[in-house]
């Protein structure tokens, strides 16, 4: 039993076969408290560069390198010879320093005993999760800032919404796109004047909600049977699309702007930049505008003034307004030319 380590010594059988089980002592079922304690020792001493990392079995390493290290055990052999010279029953008197020193020594022996029975204490105390830090704290809420950055960063990547953006900015960012804009302006102001809203239905009052009684109104369709309706219409589509298209399709000025064919190659018809130009588009635009709308000019009986005056009723600013949306038009044509040379 004296041959076995101190720090299995101590041990309850209970906890040397757990040990056992940790380490992978096998065969140890029918031994008795100091053959495990022995078994343990060798296996333990044989397997040291494989378990003298282990936390579990670091009190049997700790007591193993004191014991080879240990000055009171070199003291404690070298004084066992020297027992047969009590036999001189002469009483020695110890000095106050040889105290003091074995009380040093006692004191030792105890604290290295206490630490090597306290294993599992210490085992214990390092499961027991310590608060966190400020600066684990600050740690955790970084990393989670950043996943959460990056979380909607993926999900606005793959949602589209940035190619949704640039294939519309660059479905804008045309000329025709401008002259559709422009007379889409205008429409919009037409529409409430040809085709008058009426009266549908009521939304009821929601009181949780605080919402009043709220009627709703849609364009009255049986218009479109009238030739209040399309009197206006018509005349509206013939001075600011109709004739001004004709025009430019024509007197389209990019045609005569092409490069000639290289010599030995056959002439063939120039490709324009437009279909309709729509520089001469804006120009008879404005023209025919100005003519009908503000001169009321009918072409012998063929316009109605009656149609005039809804038309520079509803319009925003009137003919004035169109003149405007011409002019924008034509300017950003120019631009355009300018840019493409």
């Amino acid at each position: 039993m004296s041959g076995s380590n101190s720090w299995l010594r101590a041990q309850r059988k209970s906890d040397l076969v757990e040990v056992a089980d940790n380490v992978g002592l096998t065969n140890y079922e029918g031994l008795k408290k100091a053959e495990l304690e022995i078994a343990l020792d060798q296996y333990l001493s044989q397997n040291s560069s494989t378990f003298s990392s282990d936390p579990r079995v670091a009190g049997f390493y700790n007591s193993q390198a004191k014991t080879r290290s240990s000055p009171i055990k070199k003291e404690i052999v070298s004084e066992e010879p020297e027992k047969p010279l009590r036999a001189t029953k002469r009483r020695v008197t110890k000095a106050p320093e040889d105290f003091s020193t074995d009380d040093d020594s006692r004191a030792v022996v105890a604290t290295s005993n206490a630490v090597l029975r306290t294993p599992r204490v210490a085992s214990l105390a390092s499961r027991i999760p310590l608060p966190a830090s400020p600066a684990d704290v600050a740690q955790a809420v970084d990393r989670s800032t950043v996943a959460v950055r990056q979380r909607v960063a993926s999900i606005y990547q793959d949602s589209g919404v940035n190619e949704a953006a640039h294939a519309t900015r660059e479905s804008l960012s045309t000329v025709t796109s401008i002259l559709f804009t422009v007379a889409a302006f205008e429409l919009y102001f037409l529409r409430r004047e040809v085709l008058a809203d009426t009266y549908a239905f009521t939304i009821p009052a929601m009181s949780f909600l605080g919402t009043n009684d709220y009627p709703v109104h849609i364009p009255d369709m049986f218009l479109l049977l009238t030739s209040s309706f399309w009197s206006p219409t018509l005349l509206w589509l013939a001075t600011s699309l109709v004739i001004p298209a004709t025009f430019g399709y024509f007197y389209n000025l990019s045609v005569a702007n092409q490069p000639a064919p290289g010599r030995g190659r056959r002439p063939s018809a120039p490709t324009p930049d437009y279909i309709v130009d729509p520089l001469t588009f804006s120009i008879v635009k404005a023209l025919v505008s100005y003519v009908v709308y503000a001169q009321g000019v009918t072409f012998y009986g063929l316009v109605d003034e009656t149609s005039i005056a809804r038309i520079n009723g509803a319009l925003y600013g009137g003919w004035k307004g169109v003149l405007v949306g011409s002019a924008i038009t034509g300017l950003t044509s120019l631009y355009d030319a300018i840019l493409r040379k």
